[in-house]
């Protein structure tokens, strides 16, 4: 999993970086399931390559959820408004 933690995802898709107790992440994860938004999620407490990510991301913070899109560029904490626009562009 680690190898495939960082790959850019798929178009329309992204890969969030969140942890098991996150609320945000949660809440983010169940709108982007009823948008239909493909994600693969990425438990930065179980894959330590990506906590060097999300901090990289997040001025050295390990903030959550961080989501990598396919453009290769990044947003933390954002609206599924974000998201859906992110993808559409």
């Amino acid at each position: 999993m680690s190898a495939n933690a960082l790959k850019t995802p798929a178009p329309g898709s992204v890969t969030m970086f969140s942890t098991s107790w996150c609320g945000y992440c949660n809440r983010l994860k169940a709108q982007m399931g009823r948008e239909g938004i493909a994600f693969t999620e990425v438990n930065i407490e179980e894959v330590p390559e990506a906590v060097k990510f999300v901090m990289d991301a997040n001025d050295g913070n390990q903030t959550v959820p961080t989501l990598l899109f396919p453009d290769g560029s990044s947003a933390t904490n954002p609206s599924i408004g974000e998201v859906k626009k992110r993808l559409a562009a």
